[in-house]
């Protein structure tokens, strides 16, 4: 995998100002603390995405006990699905004030630490509200955590902006898939308290938030920071971080791109939370084991894993991100007919083709990283995107429930998927084009 990335960082024509830079470090003592410090920052980069559903799909696998301990009513149960994308798009939006003040490092050690404290809080808060509160505050430590990590890869791996989207994209998919699968057999091992089974994830965001502390309080500074415009240490910045974040805010309403790339993100977010909530009981209803329904889930999220590494990578080697779009898409119509028709006697291929076409989203962060040329406007179009985007998102999996209900099939829903899918397509050709959200916010 590290061999990987060396190749594409290879791709780049380094100019030779910086060639020559590298090879006066290469013999001295802080060559060695930037490498390890490079790698302390993968690490934190790895264990944050770990992170970032845990919360979520771990809830889900223990959603009946929770509601039983708490008398928490069907329709607050039913909200549950909406809060996360809720949560995102009102916190994402404070992230890149949050990292002009403190650092974007800082930041997320931050939102890993309100994670783990979300998650200890939740289960012995005590009644309804106490629980959502908790919930609340780990789904703001995701919500600035997922804006901030396409920052935190420009920023620091330029020349590798495909391979690391790729690597916290996989480790993302790997803790959702995880959590699905783990969290109940977890439960009964420990004594089956749904309590303790939704806060044994706190163990990993305390993990999360260690590499982070180095950060904290921006004295880290990327490899050659200096050296690329020439300074000496005495000239250049306390915090190249903070430096770099201070910058004029574009008007990402003016950009075309942006807009596309926030419903593009939006519609892919729907999908995806459509596909996590009701998946399992469409299978259920067509005859299949619960399960084996489970395990279907499981497999259409497992296909991110090793997607959500292939796809950001191929999507920098292309000018235009369109044709990836489509192909996703074409395999979302198709997983989508297939439920329609066969669900249950072609079950495992659907799940299939719906987990890859849920690898739209780790596309829909590579292309937050190439379309805007700083690290301040990958800060503000991240935050544009996700917010708008998972404000999009919150009314998909409830109308899904609402036209399931009511039509008692699941043939209106899943209509409801495909005709979702044509615009998710659209806006995504139009969000690959080769342009950046500063010339076009600028106008």
């Amino acid at each position: 995998m590290m061999d990987l990335m060396s190749s594409e960082e290879t791709r780049t024509t380094t100019p030779p100002t910086v060639r020559s830079s590298a090879a006066h470090d290469a013999g001295e003592p802080g060559a060695s603390t930037r490498a390890w410090t490079m790698r302390l920052l993968v690490l934190g980069i790895v264990l944050s995405a770990l992170n970032l559903r845990p919360a979520i799909t771990s809830l889900g696998a223990l959603l009946e006990e929770v509601r039983d301990g708490l008398g928490m009513s069907g329709s607050v149960a039913g909200l549950l699905t909406s809060v996360p994308p809720l949560c995102f798009a009102v916190f994402g939006v404070m992230a890149p004030r949050l990292a002009r003040r403190f650092g974007a490092g800082a930041v997320v050690c931050a939102g890993m630490a309100a994670i783990a404290t979300g998650l200890i809080v939740r289960p012995y808060a005590g009644g309804t509200a106490g629980f959502l509160a908790g919930s609340a505050l780990a789904l703001m430590g995701i919500a600035v955590s997922n804006v901030l990590m396409p920052v935190i890869v420009k920023h620091w791996f330029p020349d590798r902006v495909g391979s690391m989207t790729g690597l916290y994209s996989m480790a993302l998919a790997l803790g959702t898939a995880l959590a699905a699968a783990v969290t109940v057999p977890l439960t009964d091992t420990l004594g089956g308290s749904w309590q303790t089974g939704l806060a044994l994830w706190a163990g990993l965001a305390v993990a999360a938030v260690l590499p982070w502390l180095p950060f904290v309080r921006g004295r880290v500074t990327p490899p050659g920071a200096g050296e690329r415009a020439g300074e000496t240490a005495s000239q250049r910045p306390a915090s190249t971080e903070h430096a770099r974040v201070e910058a004029p805010r574009l008007r990402m309403a003016r950009s075309r791109t942006a807009w596309a790339l926030a419903v593009f993100f939006g519609l892919q977010a729907t999908a995806a939370y459509i596909t996590m909530g009701w998946m399992a009981q469409i299978f259920r209803d067509a005859g299949v084991p619960a399960g084996t329904a489970g395990l279907l889930l499981a497999v259409t999220m497992v296909m991110g894993v090793p997607l959500a590494f292939v796809i950001p990578r191929l999507a920098t080697r292309l000018p235009h991100q369109g044709p990836i779009v489509l192909a996703l898409g074409v395999c979302g119509l198709a997983g989508y007919a297939g439920l329609y028709l066969a669900p249950a006697a072609g079950a495992w291929a659907w799940a299939v083709l719906l987990g890859v076409a849920n690898c739209a989203f780790p596309l829909a962060l590579t292309m937050v990283g190439m379309r805007a040329r700083t690290g301040p406007g990958v800060a503000q179009l991240s935050a544009f995107a996700q917010s708008t985007g998972y404000l999009i998102s919150i009314p998909g999996p409830l109308l899904v429930g609402v036209l399931y209900q009511h039509s008692g099939g699941w043939g209106l829903p899943i209509a409801l998927m495909s005709a979702l899918m044509i615009p998710q397509m659209v806006v995504g050709f139009l969000a690959g084009r080769d342009r950046t959200v500063e010339d076009e916010a600028a106008r």
